[in-house]
């Protein structure tokens, strides 16, 4: 998603025109990036957290050639994703999902390991036909 679908979901979503909608999300980006600038912490529950990591200067190299590469200290944004968030994207993850996957009529998928063979494929896998062998 960029920026100008943001605003476009906006503008369909709460009936907003395409001028203050463009205005709100600049709105949010430039409170955030100041935030950021004057180092504080931002928490967006459910979403997740930004904060701003700084890193001591140190001695790189360049890939290519080699040659070392003097890299100044820097300060860099750095996203912390929230725990709903999380769970929203990874909806299998939950503590409250059954342990078994259903077939479709509430009962339990037979698991392909060790169900029988008669509920397996009956093509035996690369590595049983070498142990036969």
């Amino acid at each position: 998603m960029t920026k100008s679908d943001l605003i476009e979901r906006l503008c369909l979503g709460q009936k907003l025109p395409k001028g203050k909608a463009e205005l709100l999300v600049d709105t949010i980006f430039d409170c955030l990036e100041q935030a950021l600038r004057r180092g504080e912490r931002i928490e967006i529950r459910g979403f997740g957290s930004f904060e701003i990591r700084s890193y001591k200067a140190y001695q790189g190299r360049n890939p290519k050639t080699g040659v070392p590469v003097s890299v100044r200290e820097k300060r860099l944004p750095f996203f912390k994703v929230g725990k709903e968030l999380k769970e929203r994207v990874n909806p299998g993850d939950g503590a409250d999902e059954p342990d078994e996957e259903t077939n479709g009529s509430g009962e339990a998928s037979p698991d392909p390991v060790t169900a029988p063979a008669s509920n397996r494929d009956e093509t035996p896998a690369p590595q049983a036909l070498a142990a036969r062998e």
